[in-house]
C-alpha cells in the first residue's frame, strides 16, 4: 500500500462516518441547547415539535433563518404553532451558501436583542446558518470564548466547514467577523 493511500483511506473513512452522522443529526431535528434558558437550536421544526419545545423548555419565540415562505405547509405549520403558543415570531432570509453582509449581520443582532428569551433558532437542517446564528449569539451576547463560538459551527450539528461545501459561506462569515466579536488573533 503506498502512502497516498495510507493518507487518504483514513480522511475517506472519516468523511463517510460524519457525513452519516450529520444525516442522523439532522433527521432527528438537531435539537440542541445553547444557552439554557435562553437559546435554543433546530432543524426545521415541526407544530408538533414546537409544542413540545414550549412545554419542555418555555420556549417564547422562534426566529426562522428560511425567510418567510407563505405559500410553504412548512411554514404554515410553523405560524401555526407559533399562533397557538402566543410565541413571537420572525423570519430572517439567510442563504447557507452566500457569506452574510454587514446589514443581515446587524439584522440578526437586533432580533437577538428584541425576541423574548428562551428563543428557538432554525433553518432546514439546523447545521449551517442556525450554526452561524448560535455562534454570533455566543460570541456576541453572551461574550464566550472564541472555541465555545465555533463549536456550534461543526459536525456536531451537521455543519461540515470546508471549502467546496453547501454551508461553506457560513464558516468563512464567522472568521471575517471574528475581531468584531473579540477574537483578534485568530
Amino acid at each position: 500500500m503506498n502512502i497516498r493511500r495510507l493518507v487518504l483511506l483514513p480522511l475517506a473513512v472519516f468523511a463517510v462516518m460524519a457525513t452519516v452522522y450529520a444525516a442522523i443529526e439532522i433527521d432527528r431535528g438537531n435539537f440542541h441547547e445553547v444557552v439554557a434558558g435562553e437559546l435554543y437550536r433546530s432543524a426545521q421544526p415541526r407544530g408538533d415539535d414546537i409544542d413540545r419545545y414550549v412545554r419542555a423548555y418555555g420556549i417564547k419565540s422562534v426566529l426562522n433563518l428560511r425567510g418567510a415562505n407563505p405559500g410553504k405547509s412548512w411554514y404554515r405549520d410553523e405560524i401555526a404553532a407559533a399562533s397557538r403558543n402566543r410565541l413571537a415570531h420572525a423570519d430572517l432570509a439567510l442563504k447557507a451558501d452566500r457569506a452574510l453582509d454587514d446589514a443581515s449581520v446587524a439584522a440578526l443582532m437586533t432580533l437577538f436583542a428584541s425576541l423574548p428569551k428562551p428563543l428557538l433558532i432554525h433553518c432546514e437542517g439546523g447545521a449551517d446558518r442556525t450554526g452561524l446564528a448560535a455562534a454570533l449569539y455566543l460570541a456576541s451576547v453572551k461574550h464566550a470564548s472564541e472555541w465555545a463560538a465555533e463549536l456550534q459551527l461543526s459536525i456536531l450539528y451537521g455543519h461540515i466547514g470546508l471549502p467546496l461545501t453547501h454551508g461553506w459561506a457560513m464558516s468563512t462569515t464567522f472568521e471575517r467577523l471574528e475581531p468584531r466579536l473579540g477574537y483578534p488573533n485568530s
